[in-house]
């Protein structure tokens, strides 16, 4: 740890198309720390991945606009920032890891090729020297040097990811987003998978934020947990707060959901009906609809935000007691 790296103020992210508009990122707020990891966790379409891109400036436009909202980067606001200078950003001080290596991957170069022109793009260095270093970073993410002049489809599905990881890792940058990297996985790569991101991170020092719909995943690399639900936060805190003193319904739900091998319990529990549709969300609390403590006091209005214990907030009425913090009463 050493200093606010990122901090995302009050963001909101619309796609608008010619019949309707998609609120896909609602008033998300959070901040890491340099050297720290986050897990982002929520249902498909909660606003993750629009989040991820935003954050590395590629949010198609059109259709997709930052209405307001702030994402300050080492003291710099992305979202003002240049094509110029976003294209010197990206895989040089913020990487991403997608969730797809396959699509991630030009099918026509070599994967030595690709990550050479990573570090001939950001630095000032011989050809040479870029295939010394491409080779070097396929070696530590555990793919034999003489495998650089092969092509993507030659390659498993665990070992694209690899590559991506050390296409990602060839800058040495200071946050690293991974969105859902283990997806497409088996059970062993992937946990070789999330053993070998979690080395690299304490290696070089670099925070990530980790995109994942597996709980156990942020349980293992996370620091600290932020629950999305219809493009907002609803629950943020240390991996401690979320695991063993989780508070807002929708995060009870989530763990709820989980199978307990030790359970003689025959059916799952699951959270009652939908993720709301994005393009008409419903008014005060979005998850209102499926909140098993739902009152009238949720239908409508701003939904207040409380700072449980320092760093704990969640974002729910039903804390409205008078001796929590509201952060946006």
């Amino acid at each position: 740890m050493g200093g606010k790296l990122l901090e995302i103020k009050d963001l909101h992210i619309h796609y608008v198309l010619e019949e309707e508009t998609v609120y896909a990122v609602n008033g998300l707020n959070f901040s890491l720390e340099k050297g720290e990891s986050i897990g982002i966790v929520g249902e498909t379409g909660a606003g993750k991945t629009t989040t991820a891109l935003a954050i590395m400036g590629l949010i198609p436009d059109p259709p997709g606009r930052i209405i307001r909202g702030s994402i300050m980067f080492e003291g710099q606001d992305v979202t003002k920032m240049s094509e110029a200078q976003l294209r010197n950003l990206r895989g040089n001080k913020i990487s991403m890891v997608f969730q797809d290596p396959m699509t991630a991957l030009n099918p026509v170069l070599s994967v030595g090729d690709q990550i050479e022109e990573v570090i001939l793009l950001h630095n000032d260095v011989s050809r040479v020297e870029a295939r010394e270093k491409a080779i070097e970073m396929l070696e530590m993410v555990g793919i034999p040097c003489e495998r650089h002049l092969d092509y993507p489809h030659q390659f498993s599905g665990g070992m694209r990811q690899r590559v991506v990881i050390a296409m990602a890792l060839a800058c040495n940058p200071n946050l690293l987003i991974a969105d859902e990297p283990t997806t497409a996985l088996d059970v062993t790569i992937q946990a070789q998978v999330l053993e070998l991101m979690q080395r690299l991170r304490k290696e070089h020092g670099t925070a990530m934020i980790m995109i994942t719909h597996d709980l156990g995943i942020v349980a293992k690399i996370c620091d600290k947990v932020a629950i999305v639900y219809a493009g907002e936060i609803v629950e943020l805190g240390s991996k401690k707060d979320i695991f063993t003193d989780m508070k807002h319904p929708y995060t009870v739900g989530l763990f709820n959901s989980i199978p307990d091998i030790e359970s003689d319990s025959k059916e799952l529990h699951v959270i009652e009906g939908a993720m709301p549709d994005p393009s008409h969300l419903p008014e005060g609390c979005k998850f209102y609809p499926r909140c098993p403590d739902r009152t009238d006091v949720c239908k409508t209005g701003r939904v207040p935000t409380y700072e449980l214990t320092p760093g704990h907030i969640v974002s729910c009425v039903k804390f409205d007691t008078g001796g929590s913090k509201c952060l946006n009463c």
